[in-house]
């Protein structure tokens, strides 16, 4: 067995190894792609239960994929995924199979397309909803150049909730260019009549002779005296009526788009055939096909939640490996302090943009339904949206990712802080998030929203501070922001009823001599560690001071350490660029406090970082214990 035999795991792969080029697929005997959809739900299957990642949705569209291959040309056409976790089979049919086995690692294969990565990967995509507008703008660019590329977005039907991916549609109704929108609808069950009925009419009504006839006749009955464009009117609006009777597409007919479907996602021999008919088809078309989540794995199937993101597990059972501790997440503590504080309080209501589970307030939506709203991919709608409830004297939580935050900034400046709303922001995933990567790293958030007036910025230091700046947020009457980090803490104990902190106070952790470092959430405990360590080794004594509070700054904990210190280090998992050590540096010059002060900043530079776990990230960029401690040794020269 040579090394490409088991680099998937377990098993081989006979007619995956045979795939030397994308334009295999389409060469290969059709018999034979059920056995090649096969091996590739065992080798994406095998890899994920190892390290970890998007399961259920990339097993979904196994024979989308391959239909896509064996009737495109990708080499010329262009595709884009949306989300990118449904890309894997995409990824192994397109030169990575050998290598699929790094999938998330540290210097492996991404979880999510990238074009730096392959020149197949026509656009990154780690956020979702932005596939219909890139490929309209691939679609633009092909016509302009006269080529007749087929340009294809592959997009989910929780993507197109998303407002982005109605304006992509809009627009390209418009224009009318030739291009592709498979929407992967995998929420409804596949009736195979129903499902026939409508592949026959999608192929049917669309056939370009139809189309060419169509438009024949209805120049045809507008030649009519009198009478003729009522006729034209008349036809048209039976054919609408006849096709909203069997198929769900008006929506995407009123956009202009040429409807097809619901097909099913699993059948090969129709997928192909549509596909075929969309070829020759010269403005923006609508495939609709119906997949099922986790198909093929009888775990993700019952549960494609879980398996939607998930870590390792055992392949045979679908059970979850066993890994040793125990310690409450995060986004754990987040939930139940939320679900604590709403049991006092009916003001609050918990706002999620579709990631009930991600974000931790599936508990809330269990205990507090009426009081729990999930607005589906749609951050930009979830903040004005909170807005509008702060107005009628509610305190809404919004929990997302601090990455997705990042799509609704101007709805934060103008609907929230502008008019100074009591809109609390809990920002799950603060900071580095491991194998996800550039896309979803949480490191702009201090410096997005520190800069907005009104607004304030909170970030904890272990579980129990969490949950005193849970509740104030909650307290506090404007804007305010908790971002906290993905994983577990350190273990501290909880109080009862979480006490109010005062804004903008810090916390001496330490006190010392030589030198001083101030830091904030995830950082302050492996700072405190680091300059213990020093103490032991060179006697050398170091303060810590945990900010507490990106914005407002701990303004008398800032003067009190630069009058004693003239040796400062600011450690921060945040962007350098307007950062807590950006902030600091600002406050200590707009107020004459840097005389003869020596400063270094550690924090994420100016680049996108890539994948890997959080250790191994945090290790080399030299924001972990070791990295302070160097970066101490070399500020006091010892």
């Amino acid at each position: 067995m040579n090394k490409a035999d088991n680099l998937c795991g377990c098993g081989d792969y006979p007619l995956l190894k045979s795939i030397k080029h994308p334009s295999d697929v389409a060469s290969l005997d059709p018999e034979k792609l059920p056995m090649l959809a096969q091996e590739l739900r065992q080798c994406i299957i095998n890899t994920v239960s190892k390290g970890g990642g998007h399961l259920a949705p990339s097993l979904g569209v196994i024979e989308l994929t391959l239909a896509l291959y064996s009737s495109f040309d990708f080499e010329k056409d262009r595709l884009v995924w949306d989300v990118g976790h449904q890309a894997y089979a995409h990824k192994i049919l397109t030169g990575r199979y050998e290598n699929f086995h790094t999938l998330r690692q540290k210097d492996g294969i991404s979880g999510f397309p990238r074009m730096a990565e392959s020149p197949w990967d026509h656009f990154g995509v780690g956020h979702s909803s932005t596939s219909i507008s890139a490929v309209l703008g691939m679609a633009v660019a092909s016509d302009l150049e006269g080529d007749g590329r087929n340009c294809v977005a592959v997009i989910g039907d929780g993507s197109m909730t998303a407002g982005q991916a109605f304006e992509g549609l809009n627009q390209a109704g418009d224009l009318g260019k030739k291009m592709v929108v498979v929407l992967n609808d995998n929420e409804m069950s596949i009736s195979s009549n129903v499902g026939a009925l409508s592949s026959f009419l999608s192929r049917k009504l669309s056939h370009p002779g139809l189309t060419r006839f169509k438009k024949d006749i209805e120049g045809i009955l507008k030649q009519i005296p009198k009478i003729g464009d009522d006729l034209a009117m008349y036809a048209k609006r039976t054919e609408d009526s006849f096709k909203s009777f069997f198929t769900p597409g008006m929506l995407f007919e009123a956009l202009h788009f040429t409807y097809l479907g619901p097909i099913d996602g699993h059948n090969l021999e129709a997928l192909n055939d549509v596909f075929e008919q969309v070829k020759k088809l010269d403005s923006p078309c609508l495939v609709h096909v119906l997949t099922k989540k986790g198909k093929g794995y009888a775990p993700a199937e019952e549960n494609p939640t879980y398996f939607h993101g998930v870590g390792s597990f055992e392949p045979e059972t679908g059970r979850a490996a066993k890994f040793k501790g125990g310690l409450p997440s995060y986004t754990k503590i987040f939930g139940d302090t939320l679900c604590q504080l709403a049991e006092k309080d009916e003001k609050i209501v918990a706002i999620t943009a579709a990631m009930p589970e991600g974000t931790g307030t599936d508990c809330f939506r269990n205990r507090f339904p009426e009081r729990f709203i999930d607005v589906g991919i749609c951050e930009q709608h979830a903040v004005t949206f909170a807005a509008g409830l702060a107005t009628m004297g509610y305190k809404p939580a919004v929990a997302i990712y601090s990455t997705f935050l990042q799509r609704s900034y101007d709805q934060v400046v103008h609907d929230v802080c502008l008019q100074n709303l009591n809109v609390n922001f809990f920002l799950d995933r603060g900071g580095l998030v491991g194998a996800d990567g550039a896309t979803h790293h949480g490191v702009f958030d201090i410096s997005f929203l520190r800069h907005i007036p009104n607004i304030v910025c909170m970030a904890p230091k272990d579980e129990a501070e969490l949950a005193r700046m849970i509740a104030t947020a909650i307290d506090y009457d404007g804007p305010a922001a908790v971002r906290y980090p993905r994983g577990v803490g350190v273990g501290a104990i909880l109080d009862h009823n979480p006490r109010i902190l005062e804004i903008g106070k810090g916390e001496l952790l330490r006190d010392g001599f030589d030198a001083a470092v101030i830091t904030i959430g995830s950082r302050v405990w492996p700072a405190v560690e680091a300059v213990e360590e020093i103490d032991e080794e060179t006697g050398k004594a170091v303060a810590v001071l945990n900010a507490c509070f990106a914005k407002p700054l701990p303004e008398e904990e800032l003067r009190d350490i630069f009058s004693r210190f003239k040796k400062i280090m600011v450690v921060e998992e945040n962007a350098k660029a307007g950062g807590l050590g950006s902030a600091i540096l600002e406050f200590a010059v707009e107020n004459d406090l840097m005389d003869g002060h020596k400063i270094k900043t550690l924090g994420i530079p100016d680049q996108f970082i890539e994948h890997g776990t959080q250790k191994e990230l945090r290790a080399e960029l030299g924001i972990d214990k070791e990295g302070m401690k160097k970066s101490l040794m070399e500020l006091m020269k010892v």
